[in-house]
């Protein structure tokens, strides 16, 4: 790693630092969704001063009242243990426990609060108090579907199950296998549900010089090659409000782990970036500088890290991965669009020891309805069906060619091909860079408060 990559290291260390500061002024923009977080907390801690208090020994008075507030405190005691237990069911290893039968009061746990330094302010942009803020985000979440616990939900079903996912693939796990884990995983945590919960997107198991968009298809028998660097991009939705977030790994003693860290890196830089009214082509320039300050050896030459142009973040829309605007990994100054209040963003970031430009390469295997806004004759019969089973179980959620096995589909690859064909469904074949070149990738969803944005998808990991 070079000197200026140690410097981007500290750098992102100090705003480690700073971010931990935050974690005393949390609760100034927790936002309890329906009220009650902060008067259930106080009731459970009055009551357990009123039990104290009424289970002393009277030093005089009438003896039958004493005893009788005495029954009444133990009543009051044995309902509070049983609402306790309630609230203790704890999850497995591996994980098979929904998320609700353990968050049982639908409040789920706050993402990463990163506050806006003075950048974010100006003459039109003031400063508000913990109480508007709290106020704004109240009125934010009536609409349908905006609940913050939505995103909240998915985010933790995110973590639980990339937490074993991190542990439990090795080499020599075929990429079917690994796959079959996560999402096996995602649907059991979420509570998979139809249409209201689920997942969010096929699962991205790239490997090496592939950078996106790779999934097994039904036959693939590639094995994880303990030399591989494996990204990991996987999404969980509830109620259409997705979670999009993606790791790499390395095994044993891998030349390729600084690679990771400058694309670590990078994305982090380009989260503290954004925000209300922040430009996208700037968190870009953010990015790229952040990356490309990064070299290493390995295989016995110098690996200059070059950020992947022609891959973008993106904001999130309900039940839509790619909401319209794109976070670009270099400077753009031709785009002139911002970041708004209440828009959730994916920022993802790719490095490569190659061109930095990926290719379409080999079979696709994820697939996409798309939002054509007119009526499209079909020609093939296959096509008609198959449309019906896309709409029904997926709408505009992505899919891959697995999910269509696994709804007992057959013989629907010339109807597939057809509609996309006709342009109502979208193809996403894998994306390359040259041969023998390593990428890696990481990303985190948030959502833009006024004051403040929320990592959602953040954990201990990454």
């Amino acid at each position: 790693m070079s000197s200026t990559a140690d410097l981007a290291s500290k750098a992102e260390a100090g705003a480690k630092a700073a971010a931990g500061d935050l974690a005393a002024k949390v609760n100034a923009v927790k936002l309890d969704t329906n009220g009650t977080n902060g008067a259930a907390g106080a009731a459970a801690d009055s009551g357990d001063e009123e039990d104290d208090a009424v289970g002393a020994t009277p030093a005089s008075g009438d003896a039958a009242t004493a005893a009788k507030k005495k029954k009444k405190s133990g009543a009051a005691k044995k309902k509070k243990q049983a609402a306790n237990g309630k609230k203790s069911v704890k999850q497995t290893d591996p994980p098979t426990v929904g998320l609700t039968k353990i968050f049982s009061d639908g409040i789920f746990p706050v993402g990463e609060i990163q506050e806006y330094d003075d950048k974010f302010y100006n003459d039109n942009r003031k400063r508000i108090t913990a109480e508007e803020q709290r106020e704004r985000d109240r009125i934010a979440q009536q609409e349908e579907g905006a609940d913050f616990n939505y995103a909240r939900r998915a985010a933790e079903v995110h973590r639980t199950v990339r937490g074993y996912a991190r542990k439990a693939i090795k080499p020599g796990m075929t990429m079917t296998e690994i796959a079959e884990l996560i999402e096996n995983g995602t649907r059991t945590i979420v509570e998979a549900n139809g249409l209201e919960s689920g997942i969010g997107f096929p699962t991205g198991l790239s490997l090496n010089e592939v950078a996106a968009h790779y999934t097994p298809n039904a036959g693939d028998k590639r094995v994880l090659q303990e030399s591989d660097v494996l990204k990991v991009d996987f999404g969980v939705h509830v109620k259409g409000r997705i979670v999009d977030s993606a790791f790499t790994l390395t095994f044993g003693d891998s030349p390729w782990n600084p690679l990771l860290d400058a694309v670590r890196s990078a994305t982090n830089a380009g989260i503290r970036e954004a925000g209300v009214d922040a430009r996208l082509s700037d968190i870009g320039k953010i990015i790229q500088e952040t990356m490309e300050s990064y070299e290493f050896e390995a295989e016995g030459k110098t690996q200059k890290v070059k950020v992947v142009k022609n891959l973008n973040g993106h904001n999130i829309d309900r039940y839509k991965i790619h909401g319209g605007k794109s976070v670009p990994c270099i400077p753009m100054p031709e785009m002139k669009d911002r970041m708004e209040e209440g828009e959730y963003f994916a920022i993802e970031t790719f490095g490569s020891t190659g061109k930095g430009y990926v290719e379409n390469t080999g079979d696709c295997s994820h697939y996409a309805r798309k939002n054509v806004g007119r009526h499209v004759p079909l020609r093939v019969a296959s096509a008609r069906s198959l449309l019906h089973t896309i709409d029904k179980n997926f709408g505009t959620l992505p899919f891959c060619r697995r999910y269509l096995d696994r709804l007992g589909e057959k013989s629907y690859l010339l109807g597939l091909k057809h509609l996309v064909q006709m342009g109502v469904v979208e193809d996403y074949p894998p994306l390359a860079d040259i041969p023998g070149s390593k990428t890696a990738q990481f990303e985190h969803t948030f959502r833009v408060g006024y004051g403040y944005k929320e990592v959602l998808s953040r954990g201990d990991d990454y």
